[in-house]
């Protein structure tokens, strides 16, 4: 897992060290986001990605950040 950054508020249940822990989608390894992705209907996974653009969008803003 990577550091814990909790900015989505997306968490989700998953074994770290053995041990149950909540951990939001953007602080989980790939393997474990496909894990926690897989059979999720096309509803939930829209959801997910509504979600995580709203978390980018307030970063974005809050730090005035644009691509160039």
């Amino acid at each position: 897992m990577m550091k814990k950054r909790n900015l989505s508020g997306i968490y989700f249940r998953t074994k770290v060290d053995g041990k149950w822990d909540s951990v939001v989608f953007e602080d989980l390894l790939e393997s474990e986001q496909d894990r926690v992705m897989e059979g999720k209907t096309d509803e939930c996974l829209k959801s997910l990605a509504k979600m995580l653009a709203q978390t980018l969008r307030k970063i974005g803003d809050q730090f005035d950040i644009v691509s160039e």
